[in-house]
């Protein structure tokens, strides 16, 4: 198992809580685009690949991802997989609803891993926040060509709904840019989540700072 020294625990999550797209941003490898979010501040992010990458070759990009976080003092979490985010020490993990229940990530991680875990809808957060996560994941809030499955976007009155019905962090996501950023954090998002408006800015650093610098 590939071990790194432990981080601090996070004490809440941050604003913007960018996700690694290779496509988007032109085939720029995981590891050099965390390299540029955490230049603008990031502090997690979430290596997400979707491609056919073998097991082996993931595990590859996943362990420099890891310590090009490590180098900034930031947290990366693997998209879908546990096992591979436990080889490669990432810090938690995000699921699917196809991937493994948080409960067995959570066995596999341990306890200090942060487990985060996708929704869909208001009640599926309600559901979800009952479980050994961290935060709950709501989206699409606004229409987006990045969903795996064709969804209606929830809009931003869902995630005040949910916010007041779950006792753990909620992450707006889904067709979020800086524009519509305010309003959902306006609504109670303990941070958004963000792929297209970051991964295809020109300055992805200064995009970056950009979202930390909105006013909660």
């Amino acid at each position: 198992m590939h071990s790194l020294p432990p981080l601090p625990i996070l004490p809440s999550l941050p604003m913007v809580y960018p996700i690694t797209d290779r496509a988007v941003a032109g085939g720029l490898s995981h590891a050099a685009l965390v390299d540029l979010l955490c230049r603008g501040g990031a502090t997690l992010i979430q290596m997400r690949d979707k491609s056919s990458l073998s097991d082996r070759r993931l595990l590859a990009e996943s362990r420099e991802a890891v310590s090009a976080a490590r180098r900034h003092g930031a947290r990366l979490i693997l998209n879908d997989r546990a096992d591979v985010a436990a080889l490669c020490g990432a810090h938690g993990v995000h699921l699917g609803s196809e991937d493994l229940s948080a409960a067995a990530a959570r066995g596999i991680l341990g306890a200090g891993a942060l487990i985060g875990v996708s929704t869909h809808s208001v009640e599926e957060a309600i559901s979800a926040a009952a479980g050994p996560v961290d935060y709950v994941a709501l989206g699409p809030i606004f229409a987006t060509g990045h969903a795996s499955v064709a969804r209606l976007p929830l809009g931003v009155e869902a995630v005040s709904r949910a916010v007041s019905a779950i006792g753990v962090p909620l992450v707006a996501i889904g067709g979020i840019d800086l524009s519509r950023a305010r309003d959902l954090l306006a609504a109670g998002a303990a941070s958004v989540a963000v792929i297209g408006d970051i991964m295809s800015a020109r300055d992805i650093p200064a995009r970056v700072a950009e979202y930390l610098a909105l006013d909660r």
